[in-house]
């Protein structure tokens, strides 16, 4: 099913101005006897789901986002929904960056916000291509994902602040980040960034982002500190062969892979590389990179 679902004239999801969107995108996946598949995406708005692909065989699905619009403004609201019913495995990317462009005078907010329901069995890699925050802008971004007792996730985040091939940094921008895990409504990670570009602060220190641009973020698990531990290493000396700032550590039941960098490109090539590690440990299967990559 793949049905538009249109916005209802005055409400909330509606558009209040010609230049402010309200897009949703739900999916529902399914275990079929033909493997992984889409049982339902729901949408309005210009958000989209591309024909899946299989390039790992049947039971794991390869699904391309597309937002036509290619960034938001103020008052955009970005939705998105997946949820996989148990025994399935999916891996989400987009085919390009998203752009988050500079707030009008008003100083209305970007917002985009996304939700993971991963049922048992299942593992659900989330792994978008970097988003670029232009000068000014002023975003709220919201990863939620819930996992059932045994599910896997992989998520990454690359956020690349201002413009500095063109010597232009976040000043006056402002920035919310969330990303957060829970189990049976308990949370088991939540990593958060507040950044306000008018405080250098936080931009410029050495407890910050040291002046980089750009920063990413690489999660996965749930693992035992035994699985965990063997992967430390090769991890750190995967991150240092690309010359970023990076560190790897175990939080709880989840490894993370924090990275500072002035290229968006590079630091997605080494949080790939970690995932292609990652990946045999954690559920089972060798690196594939979605084709849409290597365009």
């Amino acid at each position: 099913m793949n049905m538009p679902l249109m916005p209802r004239p005055g409400s909330d999801n509606g558009t209040t101005a010609p230049s402010r969107w309200h897009a949703r995108l739900s999916l529902g996946i399914k275990r079929t006897p033909r493997g992984s598949r889409v049982a339902s995406a729901e949408r309005f708005g210009p958000l989209h789901l591309q024909k899946p692909f299989y390039p790992e065989g049947p039971d794991l699905a390869h699904l391309y986002l597309l937002h036509p619009p290619g960034g938001m403004v103020s008052g955009d609201l970005l939705e998105i929904e997946a949820r996989l019913e148990p025994n399935t495995a999916a891996l989400i990317t987009t085919p390009g960056a998203g752009r988050v462009y500079r707030a009008r005078p008003d100083r209305t907010l970007q917002h985009q916000r996304v939700r993971l329901e991963v049922g048992e069995g299942c593992s659900l890699e989330w792994l978008p291509l970097e988003t670029i925050l232009y000068p000014g802008a002023r975003t709220r971004l919201e990863v939620d994902v819930e996992l059932a007792t045994n599910a896997r996730f992989i998520g990454w985040e690359v956020t690349s602040l201002g413009l500095p091939a063109q010597g232009e940094g976040f000043g006056r921008g402002e920035l919310q980040q969330r990303l957060q895990i829970r189990r049976e409504g308990r949370i088991l990670l939540r990593e958060q960034l507040m950044i306000d570009g008018r405080s250098p602060a936080l931009l410029m220190g050495k407890a910050g982002l040291q002046g980089q641009p750009v920063n990413g973020l690489l999660v996965a698990g749930p693992f035992t500190p035994e699985q965990a531990e063997p992967l430390l290493e090769p991890l750190r000396a995967c991150c240092e062969r690309d010359e970023l700032l990076a560190g790897v550590s175990l939080s709880g039941e989840f490894l993370l892979i924090r990275t500072l960098g002035c290229c968006s490109e590079r630091t997605r090539l080494c949080l790939e590389q970690c995932w292609g590690l990652i990946r045999p440990e954690l559920i089972g299967r060798e690196a594939c990179a979605p084709r849409i990559w290597a365009t």
